[in-house]
């Protein structure tokens, strides 16, 4: 099978370029399935139904979270009615599941969400959540498993690489919305720090400059805004899945005036 992730889809500029390209490079790529992260979807903060809706037609077929999960409250009732996930390691009390399997053709694929610990809210450790996860999956018989993990540092992220290496097929990071370029396959995982941000390139994490500035320079923080107008990226990493390993892959960096770079990742001996 042949998946695609899409990290941080940051308000309406991301959107759109979904909208305008999303169609065309599932048919192009031949694309099977594709993941997407939500969590700051509608404006930056959170996920609204009809956002939902509207990213499911562009061709989306489930979406994962992260803190900002639960900042539009209506997310929770979505929960029930569309393939949306929120990070596996909040208590079970939570509304919701980071967890779910998907038949792609003839195959199975659990899409597994999870979260970090420094500078993210209080959850259930992630790291202990991942292992017991992943172990009753392939007592399930569920092979190929692909991990979102929303996490601010880097070292968490290259800590659950070794942690899970072998055991799933790829782990990609979301939250940062800087790419990173340590994409590599390892003992059939796939693996990559940050798959980095889709909608403004050009300011700070998909946000106006004005208010992060100011309080980068005075200390004063202040509402952040998505830009009206803006220069816009849709980045995607494309990955090969069989049997439990990740064969290949590569990452896609769309623009916003028709260009495309691609970058395979590195194959560890």
């Amino acid at each position: 099978m042949r998946i695609a992730f899409i990290g941080d889809i940051v308000g309406k500029p991301g959107r759109e370029m979904l909208r305008d390209y999303l169609f065309i490079l599932k048919k192009e790529h031949s694309i099977d399935f594709v993941i997407a992260n939500y969590e700051n979807a509608s404006h930056g903060f959170g996920l609204t139904s009809k956002n939902a809706n509207e990213l499911f037609a562009y061709g989306i077929d489930v979406m994962t979270g992260g803190n900002h999960s639960w900042d539009k409250k209506e997310v929770v009732a979505l929960f029930d009615t569309h393939e949306i996930l929120r990070p596996h390691n909040y208590p079970d009390e939570v509304e919701g599941t980071g967890c779910k399997v998907y038949d792609i053709g003839s195959e199975k694929l659990a899409v597994l969400n999870l979260m970090g610990h420094y500078a993210m809210p209080m959850c259930e450790n992630g790291f202990r959540v991942a292992q017991s996860t992943v172990a009753s999956l392939h007592e399930e018989g569920v092979k190929n498993i692909f991990v979102d993990f929303h996490a601010e540092a880097s070292s968490e992220k290259r800590a659950m690489m070794m942690l899970l290496q072998g055991k799933v097929s790829g782990i990609i990071g979301t939250h940062t919305h800087v790419s990173s370029d340590d994409f590599q396959i390892a003992n059939g995982t796939a693996y990559l720090s940050d798959i980095g941000l889709t909608g403004c390139r050009d300011n700070v994490i998909g946000m106006d400059a004005k208010t992060p500035l100011k309080q980068f320079l005075t200390g004063m923080k202040g509402h952040f805004d998505i830009p009206k107008k803006c220069k816009k990226i849709l980045q995607m990493a494309v990955m090969d899945m069989e049997d439990g390993k990740c064969s290949s892959a590569y990452k896609l960096k769309v623009f916003d005036n028709g260009k495309i770079i691609k970058t395979d990742a590195w194959l560890e001996d």
